[in-house]
């Protein structure tokens, strides 16, 4: 007992990890943890004994001993890696399990049966430096093992660890090699970075003395490089990033809806940085539950970085694993795991996002710090029902907007002040009112016996985007900017729609509000780099964005470039029916009269109520063009796609005129 009343002594520590643990779960989570237990039973154990050795403790796929003699703890990692390679023999590569060990003799720190401090860390940053299926053991091993001559070492020099203050001297042991070989020359540290690409690409187990254990495991080995050349979109000229949707590793299939919530979190939190290219949550979900390879998705979407990662949910338990890697040079730039409650979620997710700046080396500006630590709940419970009605109102039909709602309004029964609970509810409604009385008739309040009308939905967006502006989100700057323009307050619009950017400069939907917006008010081209800017950040999934360029090359009289554009943006989504208004009057100018009248009447096949007779002005409330010039070249292709005839259009026109809501 030390003179401080802790416990410590010098034992010898051995640390072991799975190669690409999180790729081998993702790929058969079942059969993984099938094959682990029965290594750790056939294997570990009889050799653990054998060598007189003690598990301390097993985290996932870590596993952390002690060993009285380092001469036992030596034996045991070698006839380990032994007994592995010839169990994997017949094993397919990509299925195989194989390990990683570190070894150091150190101080301790007892507590109960576990063990901390700086030489359990060492031993776990000597593990990561170690080959698949190698061993690499600290200058004090070596010392004692050197004149034995029971196996051979490869010095591979000094090496900066991180949290250790001090170089650490690092032997590779030669599993195949004859003993004398101990005698190799050490290698200069740049050489050593070069024959060893992975040593700075592998972080792994860290040990925390306030009780957790918090393992840096290592994943998936480096794969083949993105090169500049083959990218899909040129680089931005600032660090750009995609994150993948993370895994559930949860037992709870159910526990989805809280992994991807977790994701476009994490997401959010990131695209709110400026300085920071970020490609968005439609995109990246395109991968969920596939195969992929980072290479691939940096090249797919013009980004250097990549984040992936992993969330366990266990009751109220939740464990958090994220890497970053550079998809143009290969290298994993960082990896960490993060254990907590749902207590904990916010202050998890917190350490997350910093991690990430600090890799990226950002510098936030004070608004930006003040964007990251402003919450729009500090209450886990309401967190949790808004995340299960978001990823149901992310479906976007009318029978998940109906799941999603009693969801939405238990969040805000939680916690009346949450902002973005408040917006989603109102996007809701006003998509229902956006799409027609189809949807309106569907959606209704869970607190209502009758469902609501066509008009009563754009009401209920109204009175619940009110409340959301007690904790304003981009979403409901978003939905206030269209409203505006609906009322043609082109002013107040336009600062909404700069104000969504500004909140999140890397949410698409940001920019496609601002494009619609400049539309109406009569500044399409402005709009188009809008527009662009949205299809960038959101690549794999451009048909809103191409219905707004569509239409701008509508407006500045593009008739060629707005047709192809717009047939390109329905054949994207054939349920957004409301593309066909643009494309009729797109057929029209160019004098495709067939092509206008079909185009025509898919458009007011959808209005259910508002079909031609309905009249010009009816149509034309969801097209609140500001300048005189607009509602004569939108309006009068629809006159000439049949709806209706020139006198209702001046009709039209003179009411505006005398309204004095005309340029």
């Amino acid at each position: 007992m030390s003179e401080d009343g802790v416990e410590r002594r010098l034992t010898t520590i051995l640390v072991a990890d799975v190669v690409g643990y999180s790729r081998l779960m993702a790929a058969d989570e079942a059969g993984t943890l099938t094959s682990l237990k029965a290594i750790r039973r056939e294997l570990f154990e009889p050799k653990t004994t054998a060598h007189h050795g003690r598990v301390v403790k097993l985290i996932g796929d870590g596993t952390l001993m002690e060993f009285g003699s380092v001469v036992d703890a030596v034996n045991f990692a070698v006839d380990v890696q032994r007994a592995m390679a010839l169990r994997n023999t017949d094993v397919p590569e990509d299925r195989r399990i194989t390990y990683r060990m570190g070894i150091n003799i150190g101080d301790i720190i007892v507590e109960g049966d576990d063990i901390y401090g700086d030489g359990v860390n060492i031993a776990a940053r000597l593990e990561g430096l170690a080959e698949p299926g190698g061993i690499c053991v600290a200058r004090n091993v070596f010392d004692q093992l050197k004149a034995k001559g029971e196996v051979g070492f490869d010095d591979l020099g000094e090496q900066a660890v991180k949290n250790i203050p001090e170089p650490v001297r690092v032997f590779k042991v030669l599993l195949d090699s004859p003993a004398a070989e101990h005698t190799a020359a050490p290698a200069p540290a740049v050489k050593r970075s070069l024959r060893w690409p992975l040593t700075a690409a592998v972080l792994v187990a860290l040990v925390v003395l306030a009780g957790l254990a918090l393992w840096q495991r290592p994943w998936e080995p480096r794969e083949e490089p993105a090169s500049l050349e083959a990218m899909a979109f040129p680089l931005p000229d600032k660090p750009s990033i995609a994150v993948l949707p993370f895994t559930n590793l949860s037992d709870d299939p159910n526990q989805e809806y809280f992994v991807d919530g977790m994701t476009e979190d994490l997401i959010t939190d990131l695209a709110k940085i400026e300085s920071l290219f970020v490609i968005a949550r439609n995109t990246v979900f395109t991968y969920k539950g596939k195969s992929v390879s980072v290479p691939d998705v940096a090249r797919e979407l013009g980004v250097r970085y990549v984040l992936e990662g992993s969330v366990r949910r266990v009751g109220d338990v939740v464990r958090i694993n994220a890497q970053l890697i550079d998809g143009v040079s290969g290298a994993h730039i960082w990896a960490e795991r993060y254990d907590g409650t749902l207590a904990d979620i916010f202050t998890l997710q917190d350490k997350v996002t910093s991690e990430i700046i600090a890799q990226l080396q950002i510098t936030l500006t004070p608004d930006e710090q003040s964007n990251q630590n402003r919450k729009d709940t500090d209450n886990p419970e309401a967190y949790d029902a808004y995340l299960r009605g978001w990823q149901l109102y992310r479906r976007y039909t009318p029978e998940d907007f109906v799941e999603a709602i009693p969801h939405l309004e238990r969040a805000v029964e939680l916690d009346p002040d949450f902002g973005r609970a408040w917006a989603t509810l109102a996007s809701i409604y006003w998509t229902a009112y956006r799409n027609g009385i189809s949807w309106a008739l569907i959606v209704k309040p869970s607190n209502l016996g009758a469902r609501i009308s066509w008009i009563g939905a754009r009401d209920y967006a109204v009175k619940y985007l009110e409340k959301a502006k007690r904790n304003p989100t981009p979403l409901a700057h978003q939905i206030d900017s269209l409203i505006w323009s609906e009322y043609r307050q082109f002013d107040e619009a336009l600062a909404e729609a700069e104000q969504a950017v500004a909140l999140d400069p890397n949410d698409p939907e940001g920019h496609l509000a601002m494009a619609w917006t400049l539309i109406f008010a009569g500044r399409s081209e402005a709009a188009i780099s809008f527009a662009e800017n949205a299809i960038r950040l959101d690549p794999h999934f451009p048909a809103n964005y191409r219905f707004a360029l569509g239409t701008a090359q509508l407006m500045l009289e593009r008739f060629t470039a707005a047709e192809a554009t717009l047939k390109s943006a329905f054949e994207l989504n054939p349920e957004e029916m409301e593309i066909q208004a643009p494309l009729a009057v797109a057929y029209a100018q160019l004098n495709k009269n067939e092509k206008a009248k079909d185009a025509l009447r898919k458009y007011t096949d959808f209005w259910i109520f508002f079909d031609k007779s309905s009249g010009i002005e009816t149509h034309m409330t969801f097209w609140p063009f500001k300048r005189e010039a607009d509602i004569r070249l939108f309006g009068g292709g629809l006159v000439k796609a049949g709806l209706c005839c020139d006198e209702q259009l001046e009709t039209y026109i003179g009411k505006l005129r005398q309204d004095g809501t005309l340029e």
